[in-house]
């Protein structure tokens, strides 16, 4: 059932799946704001002392920023995976593959709602550093915000759970469009998205101020 209702995620037009992808993220965003980081010690303070509007519009901005940031996030996988999938010689078409980022992006959505549930049920009182910082199964988890060099915290909530997650779906979104073998896609996800991926996080490591 699973595998079928994968395959019919594939054939939807990918307009209407990106569309339903930043629908779904921005009302968890406004959800986070309105009932988590709304709610903390200190955006009550910076409300007091006048700076309300302030994060009232950069909240805001962050709703635009949903559709580009996902769309520019699509574009950078889809064009490792269809890099792979030329050394490979699979005949997919980079279309294809960006749909098939687009799936596995769902993923990650399922995250940030966990997240979202975590944060509200949370019996402590929590600071805008705790929420930004806080990832469902990551290690970020087992480690203290406050006293962790802060180029490590990016790096260790995307060492999560969901990941490998996502790394399956792209291998099957993969076998299922191209329709060849399924080590032929483990073989181009592994090869070419993963090592992408870690070396992105050693590079933001090194990099970051």
């Amino acid at each position: 059932m699973l595998q079928q209702f994968f395959k019919y995620l594939l054939k939807q037009p990918a307009l209407g799946l990106f569309l339903l992808l930043c629908g779904l993220a921005a009302l968890i965003l406004w959800a986070r704001i309105q009932w988590v980081e709304n709610e903390t010690i200190a955006f009550q303070i910076m409300q007091e002392q006048g700076r309300f509007g302030f994060f009232k519009l950069l909240n805001g901005l962050k709703y635009f920023a949903v559709p580009l940031g996902y769309a520019f996030k699509l574009t950078i996988v889809a064009f490792i995976l269809w890099t792979g999938a030329f050394m490979f010689g699979y005949k997919i078409s980079f279309a294809q593959m960006w749909k098939v980022a687009l799936v596995g992006e769902y993923v990650f959505l399922v995250a940030e709602f966990l997240k979202l549930v975590w944060l509200m049920v949370s019996p402590t009182d929590l600071t805008l550093l705790d929420i930004q910082a806080f990832y469902p199964l990551s290690l970020m988890n087992v480690f203290d915000i406050y006293i962790i060099p802060q180029n490590w915290v990016y790096p260790l909530q995307s060492l999560n759970i969901f990941e490998p997650l996502n790394w399956l779906v792209l291998v099957y979104g993969i076998h299922f469009t191209a329709q060849k073998k399924l080590n032929y896609a483990y073989a181009i996800v592994f090869t070419t998205y993963v090592p992408a991926f870690l070396s992105w996080l050693v590079y933001y490591s090194i990099v970051y101020h």
